[in-house]
This record gives C-alpha cells, sequence and structure tokens, in this order.
C-alpha cells in the first residue's frame, strides 16, 4: 500500500512539473511572437528615466532632449556671403534651410530617437550625392547620420557645476571641455595635475573640468569598466553611446552644448580643447579678467584660421569631397584649444540645430558663430601649430603664452612646475 502511495506522489509531481513546462513554454512562445524587436527596444526605453543618472553608472538614459529654453533662430546674411549657393549637398541642404527661414516657415525638425535617427536609404543617398560611393567608409557613415544630434548618455555628471556652497558658490568662472577617448587615460591624467586641476584660483574663480568621451570601436578592447571607475574617482567624465571617430567630433560638440544648458548653464566661459594640448591656466584667467564687459559677452578667441579651404587629397583626414560641400570656410578658431562666451552658448546650440551638421567640428563651430553674426578674434597667445623648435625648452616663451599644442603628458607636467618655480627669473 505505501508503494501504491509512493508511486502516485510521483506520477503528480511529475504530472505539475510537466504542466509548468508546458505553460512557460507557451508564454515565451506567445511573447516571442508578439514582440519583435523594435517593441523590445520599446519596452526597454521605458525603464530609462529622463531623469540625471549617476555618474558611475553604465548604462544609457534616455535620448538626451533639447534644452526647453531656446534662442529664436536667425541667420546672419554674413553666412550666406561666405558660403556659395550651387550644387554640393551640403551647400543645397543649408539654402533649404535658409529659404525656409526667409519665407516664415520653421526649418527645426522634431529630433528623431537615436535608434532611428540613421538614414539607411543607399538610394535616396546616391540620389542626391552621385559618388556617394567612392567616398571613404568613415565619410559614408558621418552621411548616414548626419540627423543624429541626441545620443543617449552612458556617464553623466548632472551635479557638475554644483558646489554646494551657497548659491554664491554655484557660480562656475571658466569650464575645461576637453575632447578625449577612452584610451587617453594618462593624458587626462597630466590635464588633471597641472592645467586642468579643479578649484578656486585667483580671486576666487572657480574652474571645473570635464572630459568628452564617446565610445571606443567593436575592435578596441572593452574599456567600459575602467571609465566606470575612472568616473566615479574623478567625477570628471561625460561619456555618450556613438563612435569616437574623428568627424563625429561635431556631435560631440553638440552634445556637450546640450549638456551644459542642462547642467551648467551659469558657466562664464568655456575652454574647448584636446587632451594634447598645455594651457596655462594663471595666464587664461587674467586674460579673462581683463576683459571688458561687452567683449566678454560675444567671445570667441583662439587661433584663427581666416582663408582655409577644403583639402581635396582622400588620403589626408581633414578630406572634403567636391560633391559634399563647395567653397571656402568661414574664419573660424582652430579646435585645438578656444575660448568662448557662456552666454553664446545657448544661441549656438539654437542655431545648431538648423545649420547641417559639418564633418570638421572647428570649421562647424566657426560657420554657426558665423550664422550669429560673431567672428573669432586672434590672440597670440594660442599657438595650436606650435612655437618655434629653438623655443620649445624655453620656459619663459611659454609663460607669456596660453595655450601651446602639442605636448606629451610627461612634457605637460614638467612645462606646468617650470612656470610655477619660484626659481624662474623671465
Amino acid at each position: 500500500m505505501r508503494r501504491i502511495h509512493t508511486f502516485s506522489a510521483m506520477v503528480l509531481l511529475v504530472t505539475l512539473f510537466l504542466i509548468f513546462f508546458y505553460s512557460t513554454l507557451h508564454l515565451e512562445t506567445t511573447y516571442s511572437r508578439r514582440a519583435g524587436p523594435e517593441d523590445l527596444l520599446k519596452h526597454l526605453s521605458l525603464q530609462v528615466h529622463d531623469s540625471d543618472v549617476k555618474a558611475q553608472s553604465s548604462k544609457p538614459e534616455s535620448v538626451t532632449r533639447p534644452h526647453p529654453d531656446v534662442h529664436n533662430v536667425s541667420v546672419s546674411d554674413g553666412l550666406r556671403q561666405t558660403i556659395p549657393q550651387n550644387r554640393a549637398y551640403w551647400n543645397r541642404l543649408l539654402y533649404l534651410v535658409l529659404r525656409k527661414l526667409d519665407e516664415g516657415r520653421t526649418p527645426l525638425r522634431p529630433d528623431s530617437h537615436w535608434s532611428r535617427c540613421r538614414e539607411t536609404n543607399q538610394e535616396l543617398l546616391q540620389t542626391n550625392v552621385h559618388d556617394f560611393t567612392s567616398y571613404p567608409a568613415l565619410f559614408q557613415d558621418f552621411l548616414q547620420g548626419m540627423n543624429c544630434r541626441s545620443s543617449p548618455v552612458l556617464i553623466n555628471q548632472p551635479s557638475k557645476c554644483i558646489s554646494g556652497e551657497g548659491e554664491g558658490a554655484n557660480r562656475t568662472f571658466l569650464l575645461f571641455a576637453i575632447k578625449s577617448t577612452p584610451g587617453n587615460f594618462e593624458q587626462r591624467q597630466a590635464v588633471r595635475e597641472t592645467w586642468g586641476r579643479e578649484g578656486v584660483y585667483q580671486r576666487g574663480l572657480r574652474v571645473r573640468t570635464v572630459f568628452l568621451l564617446g565610445n571606443s570601436p567593436p575592435d578596441d578592447p572593452d574599456l567600459n569598466p575602467l571609465l566606470s571607475f575612472e568616473a566615479q574617482h574623478f567625477g570628471d567624465l561625460l561619456q555618450w553611446d556613438f563612435q569616437e571617430s574623428l568627424l563625429n567630433l561635431t556631435l560631440k560638440m553638440n552634445m556637450f552644448l546640450q549638456w551644459t544648458l542642462k547642467h551648467c548653464p551659469r558657466v562664464n566661459f568655456v575652454f574647448s580643447g584636446d587632451d594634447d594640448v598645455f594651457v596655462n591656466t594663471p595666464a587664461l584667467l587674467s586674460y579673462l579678467q581683463s576683459l571688458k564687459a561687452s567683449k566678454a559677452s560675444r567671445l570667441y578667441v583662439g587661433h584663427v584660421i581666416s582663408t582655409a579651404n577644403p583639402l581635396r587629397d582622400p588620403n589626408i583626414k581633414y578630406y572634403i569631397p567636391l560633391s559634399f560641400y563647395d567653397g571656402p570656410y568661414p574664419a573660424y578658431a582652430g579646435g585645438g584649444g578656444f575660448l568662448i562666451s557662456g552666454v553664446l552658448l545657448k544661441p549656438l546650440y539654437s542655431v545648431s540645430r538648423v545649420i547641417p551638421f559639418f564633418p570638421i567640428d572647428d570649421v562647424y563651430t566657426g560657420m554657426c558663430a558665423k550664422a550669429l553674426g560673431v567672428s573669432p578674434e586672434a590672440h597670440a597667445g594660442f599657438q595650436t601649430f606650435d612655437v618655434k623648435a629653438q623655443d620649445r625648452e624655453n620656459l619663459c616663451v611659454h609663460k607669456d603664452l596660453i595655450l601651446i599644442h602639442q605636448r606629451s603628458p610627461p612634457q605637460m607636467k614638467k612645462l606646468w612646475k617650470g612656470i610655477h618655480s619660484p626659481l624662474l627669473t623671465c
């Protein structure tokens, strides 16, 4: 009798297990039929809120929303006088926008979701750019992503410009925005230990620093765990979910503008530069303090390139095909390092929403400034092409300059120590 009860219990357990297994299998197959990849992405996007993510977070937040308080967009005649109307693709896109503005129509389009912003219609691209297939792969990728303007944030610093020391202490006088790449830790650390050190400088001027990063190429080692640790430890990394490349620097600058308007809107000045430049921070602050209010509010200063034209050699990294852009460049400050007024950030972002992205970031900044009627000002203290070879070890030469490009991390530390030595007499 005991054997019969034992056997019955085993049969019942097996039956229950089969019912549970079948139900689970049925639910999984039903969900897989009903929810395709797009539905799954929509489902996941609902889990991510629009609020700020923590600095150490490795999960992307939802697409960055444009700052709600943007200026009414207008474009100066100076841009039209500089950039000709012709058959090149970018020129046609620009003048399409200008026609809409002239007709009183808004050229602004709703920002596409990051997962749907790329142009995948090859026929459309080849119809509008007849030699599209002859473009380098990186350039083709840029054209496909020209409408992608709001990348998800991977690492954020939402409290960067909040000190918690009272209302008066929250004001950031100078924000260093340093373009870097995930693997350039040594360069970032050299900047942190020298000219990019955060703190309160002479006369109570508060200086803060952020490093701007994209994602490493797929074939590179995964540095995300190291970046998460670095971001948590130093609190100065900003990373977005787009691939690092020369032609994505314009997108990086645009994402920084969005971030600053949201998280550091009261900043007085922004220095945009590379992680291999050397900056004489005290000299830079002294220069900024010397400015009259009228000049400080429209500041765009650096090493100005005033007569530049596109390079047509496909073997050069700054190559621009003639069918893409035809005409000279407006005057612009070299991207190695330039200064811009915090007051200009909002109008710059506003006009960048209508001017098509251009694959060279400092040229694009010059285009947007030209559209605002702001001209770059040359300053002899910005040496983005370096000083004479015989002066590169002369500390007194460096003490009188604001920026020099380019210096390795050991050279950067040696220079910083040298120009601040009490033994130096110039």
